[in-house]
């Protein structure tokens, strides 16, 4: 079946309610592998109900529309060939560790690559505080759809997203090391994401994998730490934007290793696994 472009292209989620409390806040952190120094008084500030603050990029999992391409079959979008390849989020107002929002998610743009190649969705979400209405962040992702290509010769098809720029050729300013935890897809499941790809050794296998692997959000989130504690003196109201390609899995318990640039009045940035000198999470840009 062909994926229905006009269709697809006009989706729109209905008001998304999210009520979420400090231990959702704190129990988002502890999935990122923050608080594993529980002395540390920086990371004491995500982990402890007193003062707490909450990570930006906790923006990226909050007031979600679910796995909607699935329950929409007359789309007619190959889920199962779904890859998250892109995530940004954009923080208009430091994000409250706990609150009520309103999630709206709408798709604005359906790249083709063609026939065999796939296609690139660009699903924007806008959260907004439920009491004030004002506009707290703004996430966006691209999805490559591997199954859906070639639907531009039935009518329709638009830009691609904005590429992301490739990082520095220099040697990093920065290097940092952020060791994970081999339960840290586990813990970060509880955020919202239950994919058995993250948590069933059977269900990893049948995926092609040697062990369930580390969400990529997860991924994308111990980059923010890790940009936090090195450009923002621990401070997360500084991180006003983080943006970055998923470019490869990680395995729980692996060492990622941040490797940062200063350029201009942002970071460039990109994440490799140590263990297997391999690039995760590449094309990173932050302002902070």
């Amino acid at each position: 079946m062909t994926m229905e472009y006009e269709k697809t292209r006009a989706w729109t989620s209905p008001d998304v309610r999210h009520a979420y409390t400090a231990k959702d806040t704190i129990l988002y952190a502890l999935g990122l592998g923050i608080g594993a120094d529980p002395l540390d008084p920086v990371q004491l500030r995500f982990t402890y109900e007193r003062n707490l603050v909450a990570m930006p990029t906790m923006a990226a999992v909050l007031a979600s529309p679910g796995f909607w391409m699935r329950d929409r079959p007359e789309l007619g979008i190959d889920y199962t060939k779904l890859v998250h390849g892109e995530q940004r989020v954009t923080l208009h107002r430091p994000l409250a560790p706990e609150g009520t929002l309103i999630g709206r998610s709408r798709v604005v743009g359906i790249a083709d690559k063609g026939a065999g190649k796939g296609a690139l969705m660009h699903v924007e979400k806008t959260l907004s505080d439920e009491a004030s209405g004002a506009l707290v962040a703004t996430s966006e992702q691209v999805l490559f759809l591997r199954g859906d290509g070639g639907f531009a010769n039935v009518g329709g098809g638009d830009a691609p997203a904005p590429a992301l720029p490739a990082t520095p050729e220099r040697a990093p300013d920065v290097e940092l090391d952020l060791p994970t935890r081999p339960d840290a897809a586990l813990l970060y499941r509880l955020s919202g994401d239950v994919n058995p790809l993250h948590v069933d050794p059977a269900f990893a296998a049948r995926a092609g994998f040697a062990r369930p692997i580390l969400h990529g959000l997860a991924t994308y989130g111990i980059a923010g730490w890790g940009l936090v504690r090195a450009f923002c003196d621990g401070d997360p109201a500084r991180l006003t934007s983080i943006a970055a390609r998923l470019s490869a899995p990680v395995y729980p318990g692996e060492t990622l290793r941040l490797e940062a640039w200063r350029e201009g009045g942002e970071v460039a940035f990109r994440c490799r696994v140590v263990e297997r000198d391999v690039v995760v999470l590449s094309h990173g840009r932050a302002r902070c």
